[in-house]
């Protein structure tokens, strides 16, 4: 693994985590971190085997995973951004987005960032691969259950309605 730019990557994150969310009382951003990082390591540890084998059953999941994760990250962060009428940074909403990909699900961006992890894991399923997917997977989750508390606390009774009407990741199941 390349530790010069873990290290690099590492400090990039802990910055961003804290310029755009703990700095700002928005704490969902600390087990948020936790999955940038696992992304991270994701990247350093399946580089190189990125398309070392272009057709294989990995290689074609790992595909379609990272075109529905940008699929869904674009169409949430877009939708975010004109919906969201947003004080500061766009993370920072004013208002409770119910339209578009948000109409069927609560977290596409986190969604997103689970699917990019769980491509890069599949380009080659070693040990250190499943587990930094499970941290991505286990620290979503956690991100996602903390800033809900935070959106019940901003938007109240709005949201909690909003939590009965959508699913958190996988429309109709999750």
């Amino acid at each position: 693994m390349n530790i010069p730019a873990l290290i690099t990557g590492s400090i990039v994150i802990i910055v961003f985590s804290w310029f755009y969310s703990v700095k700002g009382k928005r704490y969902h951003g600390i087990p948020r971190l936790f999955a940038f990082e696992s992304i991270l390591i994701l990247v350093l540890l399946n580089i190189t085997h990125w398309f070392s084998t272009p057709f294989s059953w990995n290689q074609i999941i790992s595909l379609i995973l990272l075109a529905l994760s940008a699929w869904v990250g674009i169409a949430g962060y877009v939708t975010l951004y004109r919906k969201g009428k947003a004080e500061g940074d766009f993370e920072n909403t004013t208002v409770l987005v119910r339209s578009g990909v948000y109409g069927i699900i609560r977290h596409p961006l986190y969604l997103s960032l689970l699917l990019i992890g769980t491509s890069i894991m599949m380009i080659k399923l070693t040990l250190p691969s499943i587990i930094a997917g499970l941290v991505n997977l286990i620290a979503l989750g956690v991100t996602a259950y903390i800033e809900e508390k935070e959106m019940v606390e901003k938007f109240g009774q709005q949201y909690n309605d909003y939590m009965k009407e959508t699913k958190m990741f996988i429309p109709f199941i999750l």
